[in-house]
């Protein structure tokens, strides 16, 4: 446990020096003030706007518009930086030879994984938190309060997409070579994921939902019982991620 205690500081300690943590803090913070705005001054600009001499009547935004651009901003921007930030969660320590002293002294390989699992895990969860809570605020702030159905269980839905985001970068870190091989891997397998969407009757099952489906279960336009298997197959997923994760590094030859 002391190993996995100083390398999880040190992976924080990391984070802060590259400035990696502060922006994913500053660019969610942003789509937390942004969403709400652009919500709200979209039907202005549209009515503006004449397509063909034909006016737009846009109708007045409401608390829904606003979580909905906010879901629209995160799952693909956002997930886009998540990317981005935590692409070399793993490959770049491999390429690099960093991890070679640190095992010769004894660290676990297992510490290694989990600890490099729990930071991402925890910048991941306080960007997110910060920015819902920017949001939540701007939105009471602009918007007139309505009832809205499974939100609470929209953004979980969210933030646990982000969680088997980071756990598929680890896993492929695990697996392939090269400083941004794992990403290249991720972004092959959220690919796949995408195309296996075209296919009927499997967008029930797939992780995928939990980053589509946030807005239209708020308005009762996505299945509820659908989105509630997609959670548990998302769990499975992580879970088997970070165990294959934790064998295929236990054996690797680094």
């Amino acid at each position: 446990m002391s190993g996995f205690t100083a390398f999880f500081k040190k992976e924080i300690v990391e984070y802060l020096r590259s400035y990696k943590a502060l922006i994913l803090l500053c660019v969610f913070i942003i789509f937390g003030m942004m969403s709400p705005l652009l919500a709200k001054m979209m039907p202005d600009i549209l009515s503006h706007q004449a397509i063909n001499g034909i006016t737009l009547n846009i109708p007045k935004p409401t608390f829904y518009d606003s979580f909905g651009q906010f879901f629209k901003n995160l799952s693909q921007m956002g997930m886009a930086v998540l990317l981005l930030i935590f692409g070399g969660v793993l490959s770049q320590d491999l390429s690099k030879g960093t991890l070679i002293m640190l095992l010769a002294k004894g660290l676990s390989r297992h510490a290694v994984i989990l600890a490099k699992f729990a930071a991402a895990l925890i910048l991941w969860t306080a960007s997110y938190a910060f920015a819902v809570m920017i949001q939540w605020g701007y939105t009471l702030y602009l918007f007139d309060k309505l009832p809205v159905p499974h939100l609470f269980f929209s953004l979980f839905c969210l933030w646990l997409f982000g969680i088997f985001i980071l756990t598929i970068l680890l896993m492929s870190s695990t697996l392939v070579g090269g400083a941004y091989s794992g990403l290249f891997l991720t972004t092959a397998a959220l690919g796949a994921l995408i195309v296996c969407q075209f296919i009927p009757g499997t967008d029930r099952f797939s992780p995928l939902a939990l980053a589509s489906d946030n807005a239209g279960l708020m308005t009762g336009a996505a299945n509820l019982h659908h989105a509630v298997t997609a959670v548990w197959i998302t769990v499975i997923l992580i879970v088997s991620a970070l165990a294959v994760s934790l064998v295929v590094f236990k054996k690797k030859s680094i």
